[in-house]
């Protein structure tokens, strides 16, 4: 509007919001003591989730709906930190050399059989 001139009326229109909606004055508390606690529990406590912390508020003395607590923990982008997962072997394995003559590698081949008899034997 500053830039091009505009009415507020016309910017509106422009916009595709009503005039009402750009005028609204938010009614939200800005609860900025409420945020910065949370920040600092959520810091200390890196596994504890909204409903852990809530608990936590709540024997601090913080009267607070458990509603209100989870909309300020996703507008504050506060997650539950992930644990690392499983470590990988780095790099490539080496393949298995290829024997170029006889004896270079020798491997047992167990394989069982039972006769007709019943009595089993070891080829």
């Amino acid at each position: 509007m500053k830039s091009k001139g505009y009415t507020q009326h016309r910017a509106c229109v422009l916009a595709r919001i009503d005039p009402r909606v750009y005028r609204r004055v938010s009614k939200w508390p800005a609860d900025k003591e409420l945020r910065g606690r949370l920040k600092k529990l959520s810091s200390e406590r890196r596994r504890f989730g909204d409903r852990r912390l809530h608990i936590l508020l709540k024997r601090e003395g913080w009267q607070v709906n458990w509603k209100k607590l989870y909309r300020i923990y996703r507008e504050e982008g506060l997650t539950v930190r992930k644990r690392g997962g499983r470590k990988r072997a780095l790099g490539t394995r080496t393949p298995m050399a290829i024997p170029q003559g006889p004896n270079q590698r020798w491997s047992l081949d167990f394989v069982s059989d039972s006769l007709s008899a019943g009595v089993a034997s070891v080829s």
